[in-house]
């Protein structure tokens, strides 16, 4: 689990260092409410692709073989470099059902999973197709995020305006991309 008590310690440590007066009325509390804001957006952490897999494992037969498309899941994470947001992130999972499907919602709820740990924007792609394969038994994944990574517009470079497009293709969109239409930015 996550040590609350040892986060409030560092960030304490953090404004001492910063130079920051940590007895100032808006920073007493600073300290208890990062602690507990990194065990919210942190939670996925502790699970594995696995266990993640095995918590949203349930499935619905389904005869055809149609493509399953949800576009622009909206969700967050923050970059294993810089601890920094990427922000306004939307993800879109594609896959052909291999006799069952994953309720919509679970898709959802699994993004937001593998975006609660410390990442980078190409391996939220991989666990995410990773998962669905594991639990629709389907190599037919694509996953597209597009994001704005807040080490590039708060810091460094300053590009306020930069996205970041990544592509997890596996199966048959890798090698027919196009299977996904207008969605595809290749």
């Amino acid at each position: 689990m996550i040590d609350t008590k040892a986060i409030e310690e560092h960030v304490l440590g953090i404004l001492e260092a910063l130079g920051e007066d940590v007895t100032r009325e808006g920073l007493v509390e600073t300290p208890k409410r990062v602690a507990k804001m990194y065990a919210e957006v942190f939670a996925g952490i502790h699970y594995s692709n696995e266990e993640v897999a095995q918590m949203f494992d349930k499935t619905f037969t389904q005869r055809g073989r149609d493509l399953v498309f949800v576009k622009d899941i909206e969700t967050f994470s923050f970059c294993e470099h810089h601890m920094a947001l990427m922000y306004d992130m939307k993800i879109s999972v594609a896959y052909y059902p291999q006799g069952k499907v994953i309720g919509l919602s679970k898709i959802a709820r699994i993004c937001d999973l593998v975006c609660r740990r410390l990442q980078i924007q190409e391996r939220i792609g991989s666990d995410i197709a990773e998962i669905m394969t594991m639990i629709t038994g389907s190599e037919d994944v694509a996953v597209l995020i597009e994001a704005h990574h807040s080490c590039m517009s708060a810091r460094g470079i300053k590009k306020t305006q930069a996205k970041t497009y990544t592509q997890t293709l596996r199966g048959v969109f890798a090698k027919h991309p196009e299977q996904l239409g207008g969605f595809y930015h290749g």
